[in-house]
């Protein structure tokens, strides 16, 4: 409370970041598991059967409801999923990966910007191949990173 007041006072703004300090924290682990999981909703979107007319002319529409259910959740944790990855690619194009390492990966921005709209067509589209792009994507970059950390030593 008396913290908010004293922000209000002399124009302190709530930040949210990793980590622009930099904190030298750097992995390609949480967008390899965002796109993962990515993937994973897609197969299971995809695995969903339709309902049938014998599920309506029942009148038991919990079989219905819970279809319906599961495509929404499928649905949400794949575009929250996509989200994460291309929050998390970002944080490596622009924190971790300098100058120098265009010299290692002269692709390097070009394979960053194709995953990260991979990350956004994964949210709009049910699309198995477009999910498997979105894996090997971030699959290169993670090996990239790898190389990267092993000059270091």
């Amino acid at each position: 409370m008396i913290s908010s007041i004293i922000n209000k006072i002399l124009g302190i703004k709530e930040a949210h970041a990793h980590c622009d300090i930099p904190c030298g924290i750097y992995t390609p682990e949480p967008a390899k598991t965002a796109a993962e999981t990515v993937e994973k909703m897609v197969q299971k979107i995809s695995e969903l059967t339709p309902p049938m007319p014998q599920d309506f002319i029942k009148g038991d529409t919990s079989a219905l409801k819970n279809k319906a259910t599961s495509l929404m959740r499928y649905t949400m944790v794949k575009e929250q999923h996509a989200q994460i990855c291309k929050q998390e690619l970002l944080i490596l194009w622009t924190d971790y990966f300098k100058e120098e390492h265009l010299k290692m990966f002269p692709d390097l921005h070009d394979k960053f910007w194709k995953a990260t709209k991979l990350c956004s067509k994964n949210k709009r589209e049910v699309n198995p191949e477009a999910a498997a792009e979105l894996r090997k994507a971030v699959d290169e970059i993670a090996e990239m990173f790898a190389k990267a950390e092993a000059s270091k030593a």
